[in-house]
This record gives structure tokens, sequence and C-alpha cells, in this order.
């Protein structure tokens, strides 16, 4: 296909407390809260974005935190886990001692998929993650830089995003939407699991489905993924992208502008949702670097809302030091 879908962009996800999510992915996961914002469709919801240093894209985590919104209860047709790349086989040894000296949840034993060693681990809210080593890719999409005020050792720092597993119940209109619809290549089966790769970027843009049978579809709540977002290079593209939805005849969103992306959302299936996303004009047009994640920022259409949106969230890691994010 001459206009290509990238790789990983983000990863959104639900959780039950941002202060402890915040606590969890800067302080023990070392990823740099590079944007504190809302939800722009639910004002009274945080939207939180930890990523590599510089907020490049596929290094993105983000979280919402819908005021009441139930635990979530996994099954089939939904986003199950989210997996961060570290860079060695070696790392995973200095992840297991920090793991266990924060008390994290995780697995006894290191695993393979694809060939590649994984360990899988929880949050808080029974979030499902992995850490896979980055030591056999060799695809083109560029590494993220550590966040330079992390405590995580910079030899065994997350790099970025990795495969994200998809759990579901139609294996062929899967298939279809990624390969045929969205230009992905199947690049390896393993019995029920499938592993897609956009761009031959590697490991950070990859897919991997799950065929489960005779399940129930997941329910969204706090503990599991919102969406999941793929890069286009910029608003040309992006628009391409909708005409191609539109003539195939997908229900979708049409052009949303979030001011730090544009973007676009669809579903593949009943209950998983895609976005394609620019890659630009990206998180710091706001604000300066040491300001990023300490200040509640607004797109210019919310600003006017200010005293009233921050009067429904819960306050946490203000003010600068340095540049590097408070606990």
């Amino acid at each position: 296909m001459a206009h290509e879908v990238r790789g990983m962009h983000h990863l959104t996800t639900i959780t039950s407390d941002s202060p402890k999510t915040f606590e969890f992915m800067s302080g023990v996961l070392g990823l740099h809260l590079s944007k504190k914002t809302v939800n722009q469709d639910d004002v009274r919801t945080y939207h939180l974005y930890f990523t590599d240093d510089m907020g490049n894209a596929g290094t993105d985590i983000t979280f919402f935190d819908f005021p009441g919104i139930q635990k979530a209860v996994h099954g089939t047709d939904e986003i199950t886990r989210t997996t961060f790349r570290i860079p060695s086989d070696v790392s995973f040894e200095y992840w297991v001692d920090r793991f266990d000296e924060f008390k994290i949840r995780h697995d006894e034993k290191i695993h393979e998929e694809f060939g590649v060693k994984y360990l899988n681990f929880l949050d808080f809210d029974d979030q499902q993650y992995a850490l896979m080593s980055d030591e056999k890719n060799h695809g083109k999409f560029a590494k993220g830089t550590p966040w330079r005020y992390s405590t995580v050792a910079e030899a065994h720092a997350i790099v970025g995003l990795g495969p994200e597993l998809l759990t579901i119940d139609n294996e062929n209109a899967m298939h279809l939407i990624l390969t045929n619809v969205l230009g992905a290549k199947e690049v390896a089966r393993e019995g029920d699991n499938t592993l897609y790769e956009f761009d031959n970027g590697g490991f950070g843009s990859q897919v991997q489905t799950k065929l489960v049978r005779l399940q129930n579809r997941g329910i969204q709540g706090f503990g599991a993924a919102h969406h999941l977002a793929f890069s286009v290079d910029n608003e040309e593209e992006l628009n391409w992208w909708i005409n191609r939805l539109n003539q195939l005849g997908f229900p979708n969103s049409g052009f949303v502008d979030r001011f730090y992306f544009r973007s676009e959302y669809f579903r593949p299936t009943p209950g998983i949702l895609f976005e394609l996303a620019t890659l630009g004009p990206g998180f710091f047009q706001d604000e300066t670097y040491a300001e990023a994640g300490h200040h509640l920022e607004l797109p210019p259409f919310l600003e006017d809302q200010r005293a009233s949106i921050e009067a429904n969230l819960v306050a946490f890691n203000s003010g600068t030091d340095d540049g590097a994010n408070e606990f």
C-alpha cells in the first residue's frame, strides 16, 4: 500500500485512581508524565499521557479515570494486555528485582511468545501488562529515549510499546481488517495466536491476536484498555484513511482535532476501538518540558471552562523541581 500505518501511537486504558497511576507509571516503570490534561469528550475525567523523555509516539500509554465506572470483566472481543519493550533479555533480572522491591505482582517465570521473552505483571487495578525483550528487534520503528529523571537504570529502561494483545472470537474478521483494510502483514502464527506487523516496523509496530471461543465478551471498566491508536504521518495521510474507511463502509468518527494530534476512530469489532493518530504536533507546544505533567493543560477550546474542570479533579504532582516529576 502506498499509504502506511506506521505502528503504535498510544494505548489508552482506564484507571480507578489517577494519583496511584502516576506513582506506578512514573515511580515504578520510569515513564514521563508528559501531559496532564482531560478527556475532551468527558471533562470530568483526567487524560494522563506517560511516555519516553520527549513524548514520542509509540512510547505512550494514557489513562482515563471515569467517575463511578465499574471494574472491568475480562473476556473476548477486547484489548487484553499492554506490552512494554525493555532493551534485552538481561534486563529481566533488573525488573524482577525492581518489582519485588515495590511489591508489584508478576509471574514467577519469564515465558516466550513467538520466540521473544515476556514477563507478565499487574497493577493495583489488576490491569494486565507485560515486559518484552527488544533484543531480537530489527524493525525500523524508532525506540524511545528514557526519561532523564527516572529512577530506573537507563540500561534497562522501557523503550516503547510492544505488541498489544487483542482477544477475539472472530479470527477471519480481524484478520481482514488488520491486513486488507489497514495494511498489516501476518508474520507468525502459534496455535490460536497470530502476530501482525505494520510497515516492517518491528516490535513497536506489531499486534497480537488470541482466538478464544465460547467465552463472554469483556465488559469495559477500570483495569482494562479503552482503545488502541496507530500512527499515521500527518493530516493528509489521516484524511486519506478516513476516506478509505468511508469508501469501505466502516462507521467512523471522521476527523477529530485533539490539539496534540489529529485522530479518527472506528471499531473493527463491537468491543474494540481503534484510533488512527498523526505523529504531531506533539505535547510541548503549549508548555515547556519542565512544566510538563505538573500543570493541568487544556486545549484552547476548553480553556474558558478551566475553573469548573479543575473543581472536579483530584490534584496531584503540582509544581516543578528542575523538570522532575514530584510524588
